[in-house]
């Protein structure tokens, strides 16, 4: 079923309409989307803000209701994964971390740490396993069990809010106002890179997987045209900006660059999450060295 537009939801005039629409995005707690629906009504400027105020009801819950909200959620390849009685959500969220598919001694640690953590903190371990591994998610499991019992609850808490927010924009489009930049700096020279080719392409998400552009740096060391995807063309997913490092330095003027350069073609692999946000991605390179980073 395709997501409604937010301009759709904004036209509910109950909160029956709303928990209709996005009650299953907070596990088994339709009262959140409805509590939400009496504090902050519609309309909502933007899919941002409609989670915003989930969040703020959550908050704003009592101690019980918040220990409620965690437990309404299945233990990571517990028994309700083993009998077939997850939410289609959690199943499909479980499956694509491959918790579905475990080994034997896999199973048998995932059982001992659910086991332990029950034990320490009365309560299940929650984590936003939709891009994860099974290596990260035990790996998280060993390392929380060191937390303070307040500390694990917020973390619960906040890994339970990513969950409903990927949920959500499986059901409802989001304001096309994101947009993906790039600059690039030479800081061999201290100046920008100009001239310098630059590939970006889509790995995985919402839209065609494979080649997007293909851009030349500005005298500014930026893209010409302005961004890179924005609209509806820029959604959740993961890409992957190539630089062309290697043969820009080759032609630099005043730079020496080894018969066999030590940097040829940066890759930079990054994920989109929110498509109402701007994600610019820089890159600052020699041609020794490169960093990069979430710029604004």
């Amino acid at each position: 079923m395709p997501p409604i537009p937010l301009s759709t939801l904004n036209g509910y005039t109950s909160s029956d309409d709303l928990v209709s629409a996005i009650g299953s995005i907070y596990e088994h707690s339709p009262w959140i989307s409805s509590s939400t629906f009496s504090s902050a009504p519609p309309p909502y400027s933007s899919l941002t803000a409609l989670h915003t105020s989930l969040k703020a009801t959550v908050s704003a819950a009592t101690q019980e209701q918040k220990l409620n909200l965690v437990n309404a959620h299945p233990d990571l390849a517990g028994k309700a994964a083993l009998s077939n009685s997850l939410t289609a959500e959690s199943a499909s969220e479980q499956s694509r971390a491959g918790l579905t598919s475990l080994s034997t001694s896999e199973m048998s640690t995932f059982t001992s740490l659910n086991a332990q953590y029950k034990e320490k903190f009365s309560h299940v371990f929650i984590l936003a396993v939709r891009n994860a591994s099974k290596h990260a998610i035990i790996n998280a499991m060993r390392a929380r069990l060191n937390n303070s019992p307040e500390t694990e609850l917020g973390e619960c808490l906040t890994q339970i809010h990513k969950i409903a927010w990927m949920r959500l924009l499986d059901l409802v489009e989001p304001n096309p106002t994101g947009f993906l930049t790039c600059h690039v700096l030479d800081t061999a020279c201290g100046c920008p890179a100009a001239g310098m080719r630059v590939t970006l392409s889509r790995l995985s998400g919402a839209g065609p997987v494979g080649p997007i552009a293909e851009f030349l740096t500005n005298e500014d060391g930026r893209l010409p045209g302005g961004p890179a995807l924005k609209g509806l063309d820029f959604s959740v997913g993961a890409f992957e900006w190539v630089f062309f490092v290697g043969d820009y330095f080759l032609t630099k003027a005043g730079q020496t660059v080894s018969g066999q350069p030590f940097l040829g073609e940066v890759p930079i692999r990054f994920g989109i999450d929110n498509p109402e946000d701007h994600y610019h991605v820089p890159l600052l390179c020699s041609p020794f060295s490169f960093s990069t980073y979430r710029g604004s």
